[in-house]
């Protein structure tokens, strides 16, 4: 696995655009059909907003109509932990980033073959890079508010 990122409220709170924050360190989870990578259709990687840890590829994204942007299987399983989530009457799989342990969304077990998974995932906790720029120093390209 990689290093771990850990960092003080502060420094998230400073780091991430509100809604970023709230999604990514509050496990708050964005209304259906609002975030920004529900439609996008580019190749690239999907890193998490928090630290940058590849999680999905564009390969793996399908139309789930849920209403968020949704995966069939992570680009790195050791970038993904579940966990059991008793928030709603019935118990949902959350996903939380490997690296720096943000609020992703959740798993379910209704997506595509083979995998039969459905990563449904909050764009507040992704940012997109395209793949002509994967791997450069701007790699990702944030499509959210600036914090400055």
């Amino acid at each position: 696995m990689t290093d771990t990122v850990v960092k003080s409220d502060q420094e998230w709170r400073d780091q991430l655009t509100p809604e970023q924050y709230a999604v990514l360190r509050r496990g708050a989870t964005e209304r259906a059909g609002t975030g920004q990578y529900v439609h996008v259709k580019a190749a690239g990687q999907y890193l998490c907003a928090g630290c940058g840890a590849e999680l999905f590829d564009s390969s793996t994204k399908f139309d789930s109509g849920s209403g968020w942007p949704s995966f069939s299987a992570p680009a790195n399983a050791e970038l993904i932990e579940e966990h059991r989530d008793f928030k709603m009457i019935v118990p949902r799989t959350e996903v939380r980033c490997g690296r720096c342990g943000g609020h992703l969304g959740h798993v379910f077990g209704d997506g595509p073959q083979p995998s039969g998974q459905r990563y449904c995932i909050n764009s507040a906790a992704l940012r997109f890079a395209k793949a002509a720029s994967v791997g450069a120093d701007a790699a990702a390209e944030d499509h959210t508010e600036s914090k400055a």
